[in-house]
């Protein structure tokens, strides 16, 4: 969808003031994604069109107020590839709980954050300190969330060997936004599960192409049942925030 500059908004929610007001939604929604690398064939902001994804999916079965996302993440392991853009965990870390603060001050009591990027580490932090405060905050899907969807989407490829533009973010593009796949993926493959010292050494020491995974088992229909498992494992951490929990915290792959 393109609005009056040419601009694709279809990622940026279009309420107005009353819409949010009506609604009265408790419970934010966050996507948070990244700017880097994901190989030849997939887009630099694929983890932020994940997340936006996800969100959007939450956004359509929960009464949540959903925010445009965050697009630039922590991605210094993809410093080596042309392209990539990172903030700092600092900053980041800061983003989030400004926007919380903000949406607490209109009256929106809790934030999830729904994280496209396994380098975004710092969220967790941020979630565990909202907790110490007694304040409402997820991070959203946990790793036992991905798992269950990939099994129930059939997806092939374990968690630990689909770390980067392999079967998963690759399904999901194909279902989401199949315009942006370039052609190629399916002879893309490329595994390397001991990444032990990927902290220290980056993407490059692991990885040519940009891929870690295979991506050539993708498809949109493995996307769209990936999409429909995570909005029905998002039912409990929603019913957690909305019964006053604290706040839950989870991981997520790359």
């Amino acid at each position: 969808m393109k609005g009056r500059a040419g601009m694709d908004v279809s990622l940026v929610p279009t309420d107005t003031t009353d819409t949010v007001r009506e609604r009265g939604s408790k419970v934010a929604v966050l996507p948070v994604g990244s700017y880097e690398q994901h190989g030849p064939h997939l887009p630099l902001a694929t983890d932020t069109l994940v997340a936006c994804a996800v969100a959007r999916e939450l956004a359509a079965a929960y009464p949540v107020h959903l925010l445009p996302p965050v697009t630039i993440g922590c991605s210094h392991e993809h410093a080596d590839w042309p392209g990539t853009v990172s903030i700092s965990a600092v900053t980041l870390h800061a983003v989030v709980r400004d926007i919380a603060d903000s949406l607490r001050r209109s009256g929106v009591e809790a934030l999830v954050v729904v994280n496209g990027h396994g380098g975004n580490y710092v969220l967790g932090n941020v979630v565990q300190e909202a907790s110490a405060r007694a304040e409402r905050m997820a991070l959203f899907p946990a790793a036992e969330d991905w798992e269950t969807a990939r099994q129930r989407a059939g997806v092939v490829t374990s968690l630990l060997t689909d770390m980067h533009a392999g079967e998963i973010e690759t399904s999901i593009l194909l279902h989401a936004h199949p315009e942006l796949v370039r052609p190629g993926y399916e002879a893309a493959d490329f595994t390397a599960d001991d990444r032990r010292h990927l902290l220290s050494l980056g993407m490059s020491a692991y990885t040519d192409s940009g891929v870690i995974g295979r991506p050539s088992l993708g498809s949109a229909e493995k996307g769209k049942e990936l999409l429909a498992s995570l909005a029905d494992s998002f039912a409990d951490c929603f019913a957690l925030l909305t019964a006053g929990t604290a706040a839950i915290s989870g991981e997520e792959p790359a």
